[in-house]
């Protein structure tokens, strides 16, 4: 066994083998994987192994499709069987709202160029003459579903691997991981030690023992799973094809072919949790006793779909591990704290996902940074708060009970909350605030007028739709006050604070006391991989304002610019609170709590200054995402509740009141304002998001060698804004969310990536990146509920765009 090489692979499972894979087709040919059995140990040998395309993210089902994609030519590049059988799948909507679903994913699918359409009753049972199609509102069909075999896919992967020099060490466990002052790690194990500067730990239901060696706490959980085959079942003996795959979500289970008979699984409610305190060391290819009875409830389901189903004799059941984040999607990615350790660990749907999962891993290692924006699957979107194990046991049940229950657009789910609150948190509940979730604390969405009211969910507009809008409306009209504490807060103190600052980001640091810019952070790509509002609250200390949760993500930025001697950075988040206060009257409001002058003069837009505020001493920034006049208002977190009750008591007086951040979402849109993880992401760059003139290209910042290498390009793509026709959403109740289609003349352009209704310009609008020469005035179709809504795209935002009320 070698003694150096370039990463160490640990696990070898379908995942760690495409990592492998991925790693040397990418050109890392000094690559290492160590198994502590034998390959597909685990998980992967006993998964029911289905792959599909589709998935509400449009990232995700690319990375799906390229899994697909591969695995035949995966068996002709290595000789290697992966048995793959991809007969179709169909989908199947019993509800309006799954119908919406899968028609939105259908309009995504022409969007992106893959096959996934809808299909007539007829048509259906001509595919699949098993099926019974009553009370069924919607069908659709991939035609490249279906399944393959998981230990030939797995060592598919590792022949790959192998032909491109890679190595794999089978019985092989590795003890120790221990990090060296250089950043590099050795790994040790039974047959020698290995020095590398990158450990991967892909060791699937090992996750978390392989993360403590080096000191890490992931946030995972395995699970028992079950699915059975049946016995052979003669109508599909006499068959001379195979049947496609049947995905009957809203019957709470999956089933397709297997051999002559079917394989039927379910995600049951009254699921169990398996090794709780730690996987054992010597399980390897073993399974559950089987409990059939907790999966009873789906079977009757799937028989009533399929009645042969409840003829047949079940040949075999599989009831074995899975291994659980608390969102049910993996948790990937350079762990911020440390250098040199990548995780990739709590991997769900691994055989549609497995070569796309390899393939970002590589690119990250290889080339710093992934193609796509994937951070619905970064580690960094967990902090060591997810830690807690009620917190992870709580939402990884409500995970494996409700996996196949629609996740709805702005949807909020209580399983495990609250976990972390802040001071005003009870003032808030009690003026029926309807919470959700944010980097783990909780903040308020929009209030009811009802304490204990929740979120109903849909496609649609639902119950808070209305109590938006009149918080929306009276913030435009009187005064508004948001809680803004999940913004994320840093000070950077010291000599050399504006030189790393510069150093960081594109744009120029403010020179004059009190004075403060908006900056993009640039990705190693050339993207924008943040944005920030920086203050210079003295000669030499400056405030750094930008996405609560991208901290951590952040953090990994932050770190790759040493700072200069006798400089401190500090995050202040949660150690900070902050309210935004703003609307027309914010002033009139603001100024009967402070002996400070707010005027024009005296406090002009993109000012800031240390104030009072009701007793209460703050950091005051004269900027508003609302686009309208107003105040952030930053105070230390034991003060919140104390100014939050001042406030709203000074609004009250005016007709003023408390804000969600649903309504905020509206108020900003009207604007036009982009924000991160919508319209900046990585895959963008500043010119196609309208920020290149925050990016000064006569100063040295991070990764300005590749945004020199795109900034001159001509845009992609455009972010625009745009108006959906009144008519089609009335006749829809819908608006944009994020994520549908935008067609021109029946070809894709586009899509959206943040929409709400604008209350206060009376307009349903979404922003979002339009190419193939879209632009101001066109007229497009925004495919909401997978259906066409007529759109144009705006030459301006409709509410205050000469920027009048913001700077008055």
């Amino acid at each position: 066994m070698k003694t150096h090489a370039q990463a160490v692979v640990i696990g070898g499972g379908v995942i760690g083998c495409s990592i492998l894979y991925h790693l040397a087709k990418l050109g890392w040919s000094d690559v290492v994987l160590l198994e502590r059995d034998e390959l597909t140990s685990g998980s992967t040998w006993h998964a029911a192994a289905n792959i599909h395309g589709l998935h509400d993210s449009a990232n995700i089902s690319r990375l799906q499709h390229y899994t697909m994609n591969l695995y035949n030519a995966l068996e002709e590049e290595t000789g290697q069987s992966c048995g793959v059988f991809q007969p179709g799948s169909l989908y199947l909507a019993q509800t309006e709202n799954r119908s919406h679903q899968l028609r939105l994913q259908a309009a995504k699918a022409k969007l992106y160029g893959m096959n996934f359409h809808e299909i007539s009753r007829d048509e259906a049972e001509r595919l699949h003459p098993l099926v019974n199609f009553d009370g069924i509102r919607c069908i659709m069909y991939e035609p490249d579903g279906g399944n393959v075999d998981p230990s030939g896919v797995t060592n598919a992967y590792a022949v790959g691997a192998r032909q491109r020099g890679a190595e794999i060490h089978r019985f092989t466990p590795v003890m120790a991981t221990v990090p060296q002052a250089d950043g590099t790690w050795i790994v040790e194990t039974p047959k020698g030690n290995i020095h590398t500067p990158w450990v991967i730990n892909a060791a699937g239901l090992w996750g978390r023992e392989v993360a403590k060696l080096a000191g890490i706490e992931l946030p995972l959980q395995p699970t028992e799973h079950q699915y059975f085959v049946t016995e052979t079942i003669a109508e599909i003996a006499g068959m001379d094809r195979r049947l496609p795959s049947v995905a009957d979500r809203d019957g709470e289970y999956y089933l397709r072919q297997e051999g002559k008979g079917l394989l039927i699984g379910a995600y049951e409610r009254d699921m169990r949790f398996w090794a709780e305190e730690g996987t054992p060391l010597d399980f390897a290819h073993d399974l559950f006793p089987d409990d059939l009875e907790r999966i009873e409830d789906n079977m009757m389901r799937a028989i009533d779909r399929v009645p042969v189903v409840g003829e047949a004799g079940i040949k075999r059941v599989i009831n074995g591990p899975m291994i659980w984040s608390p969102d049910a999607n993996v948790i990937l990615g350079p762990v911020p704290e440390l250098k040199g350790y990548f995780c990739c660990n709590g991997i769900i749907p691994g055989f549609s996902q497995s070569a796309g999962m390899g393939w970002m891993v590589a690119e990250w290692l290889v080339h710093g940074e992934m193609k796509y924006d994937m951070f619905a699957w970064d580690i960094a979107r967990f902090g060591l708060w997810a830690n807690d194990r009620e917190f992870v046991k709580a939402k990884v049940k409500d995970q494996y009970a409700h996996r196949f229950a629609i996740h709805y657009p702005n949807e909020e789910r209580a399983a495990g909350r609250p976990l972390r609150v802040r001071p005003a948190y009870e003032m808030q509940k009690d003026m029926g605030a309807v919470f959700g979730l944010n980097y783990g604390w909780e903040h308020p969405l929009w209030f009811s007028e009802v304490p204990g009211t929740v979120d109903t969910n849909g496609f649609t507009r639902q119950n808070w739709w209305g109590p938006v809008g009149e918080e929306a409306r009276m913030l435009r009209e009187r005064a508004g006050i948001i809680d803004i504490s999940n913004f994320a807060k840093y000070r950077v103190k010291g000599p050399g604070a504006e030189e790393w600052l510069n150093a960081v980001f594109a744009n120029r640091m403010p020179r004059a006391v009190g004075r403060s810019c908006l900056t993009p952070l640039i990705g190693v790509r050339g993207g924008i991989a943040g944005d920030a509002t920086v203050t210079r609250l003295g000669e030499e200390e400056f405030w750094v304002i930008s996405s609560g949760m991208a901290e951590r993500y952040h953090k990994r930025f932050f770190d790759a610019v040493p700072l200069p001697e006798g400089t401190v950075f500090e995050s202040l988040t949660e150690a900070v609170c902050g309210f935004n206060v703003a609307g027309p009257r914010s002033r009139e409001m603001l100024q009967r709590l402070t002996n400070a002058s707010l005027s024009t003069e005296d406090f002009a837009f993109m000012r800031s200054a240390k104030i009072e505020i009701a007793g209460v001493s703050c950091v005051a920034l004269r900027v508003s995402f609302t686009g309208d006049l107003g105040w952030e208002l930053h105070c230390a977190t034991e003060d919140q509740a104390r100014l939050y009750a001042a406030l709203i008591e000074a609004g009250r007086e005016m007709g003023a009141g408390p804000v969600g951040s649903r309504a905020l979402m509206s108020l900003r849109i009207e604007k036009g304002y982009g924000s991160w993880s919508r319209e900046y992401s990585p895959e963008y760059w500043p010119q196609e998001a309208g920020l290149a003139g925050l990016c000064k290209m006569d100063k040295d910042f991070l990764n300005k060698a590749a945004l020199e290498a795109v900034i001159g390009e001509a845009p992609r793509e455009r972010l625009v804004l745009l108006a959906l026709e009144a008519a089609d959403v009335m006749a829809s109740n819908a608006d944009a969310t994020g994520g549908e289609p935008i067609f021109k003349d029946g070809v894709g352009v586009g899509r959206v990536t943040s929409g709400a209704y604008g209350y206060a310009v009376g307009m349903s609008l979404a922003l979002g990146y339009v190419k193939g020469g879209a632009g101001p005035g066109d007229a497009v179709e925004v495919m909401v509920l997978g259906q066409p809504h007529r759109a144009r795209i705006l030459h301006e935002p409709p509410f205050d765009p000469e920027g009048v009320r913001l700077r008055a």
